[in-house]
């Protein structure tokens, strides 16, 4: 885990990217449709740390099977302890924001991500 607390807000990559955003780090498997990396201006993308494929189509943003995804996601974030190093060392202590691109804005791997580093520092 980094030293400094970060701030991890989330927001969709489709937003406008803002000062405010700090560092933006693309949290999916998958780039996002119709984004360019240019107007995307991600400064780090974690693929290795999205939920797996598999993982991703079953849960389908179904906010019946949320708690059994967070617990699944979370074992898989458990067993690659590469990919959550590699992204806590992106959370230097200032503000950092984990885009996303589904529709969903609650129930989705960005909010799961965010639950796992705030349970973990």
């Amino acid at each position: 885990m980094p030293r400094g607390r970060s701030e991890i807000r989330i927001k969709r990559v489709y937003e406008p990217s803002a000062p405010s955003d700090g560092r933006r780090i693309l949290v999916d498997r998958l780039w996002p449709r119709g984004v360019t990396k240019a107007d995307a201006d991600v400064d780090y993308w974690a693929r290795h740390a999205a939920p797996s494929d598999n993982l991703r189509k079953w849960y389908r943003h179904d906010p019946a099977k949320w708690s059994d995804f967070r617990d699944r996601y979370f074992a898989e974030l458990d067993a690659n302890p590469e990919a959550v190093a590699e992204l806590s060392a992106e959370l230097s202590g200032g503000t950092v924001t984990f885009l996303f691109a589904t529709r969903e804005t609650e129930l989705n791997n960005a909010t799961a991500l965010r639950e796992y580093f705030e349970s973990r520092s």
